[in-house]
């Protein structure tokens, strides 16, 4: 079996202070990568780089505004000064700004896409340009995971801005895995569906919230450990024949 673990592997993580990048960032550091976390909080950075230290992992933190190309060019630079050359990069970080879209401002929707399309894309192209730079045309060994959400595919009511940035981030991973196929870069993405992070808690736990969960075909949420297996595989040798795809992993929600 080819292997999986991440031995050897630096991974540079957006939106590591909190849900499902701080969850990836224990997997992948268990895993034996190299975790270069990375946020604007960077408060909750530092507990998360001692998490994985008192595990015997090995991870650094760094401040990033995904908006920002300069803060982006600088926390990737930093990471590989202190870790070593990035192969693999998951562009994690996003937002959200409910409301119906007659009701929505327009900075409100500039802002959802500014974070989760140009956030994304200032995010793996750095990723790209270092991994190219490094030699990944002849390794073969780069890796890049979007995140997006199965609202790139499914209506989601008044997530308008939401749903529009995330089919953007779909399309433009298999965009990017075209230019980038033969440059051994593999680039995919992952569309989960509702999974209970600290964000959304107290919503799911009200009466809308409850009713909502009733809607879903198995009537329950998704754990975050249920992204692992999907997230260990894409950022491993193992996928080294993937890319261009968009993995929805939902419990059958969008169904």
């Amino acid at each position: 079996m080819t292997d999986q673990t991440h031995a050897g592997r630096t991974v540079l993580i957006t939106g590591a202070s909190s849900g499902l990048g701080r969850r990836f960032a224990l997997l992948l550091a268990a895993a034996g990568a190299r975790v270069a976390v990375c946020a604007r909080r960077t408060d909750r950075l530092a507990d998360l780089v001692s998490e994985i230290e008192a595990a015997g992992g090995t991870a650094a933190a760094y401040a990033m505004d995904v908006q920002d190309e300069a803060s982006v060019i600088a926390a990737f630079e930093a990471a590989q000064g202190l870790l070593g050359p990035i192969d693999t990069v998951i562009a994690n970080a996003g937002m959200n700004n409910e409301g119906m879209a007659v009701d929505l401002p327009a900075e409100d929707f500039r802002t959802v896409m500014d974070i989760n399309v140009t956030g994304a894309f200032l995010t793996v192209r750095e990723g790209a340009r270092r991994m190219m730079a490094a030699g990944s045309k002849e390794t073969g060994r780069g890796r890049i995971v979007m995140i997006a959400s199965i609202g790139a595919h499914k209506v989601l009511p008044g997530l308008a801005a939401y749903c529009a940035s995330k089919a953007a981030v779909a399309h433009m991973g298999k965009t990017l895995a075209r230019e980038w196929a033969n440059k051994g870069i593999n680039v995919n993405v992952v569309c989960p569906g509702y999974i209970e992070t600290e964000i959304n808690a107290d919503w799911f736990a009200s009466e809308g919230g409850r009713k909502q969960i009733s809607g879903f075909p198995r009537r329950r949420l998704m754990e975050q450990a249920d992204l692992d297996p999907v997230i260990a595989w894409l950022t491993s040798d193992a996928s080294k024949s993937v890319t261009g795809s968009v993995v929805t992993v939902d419990d059958g929600q969008s169904i």
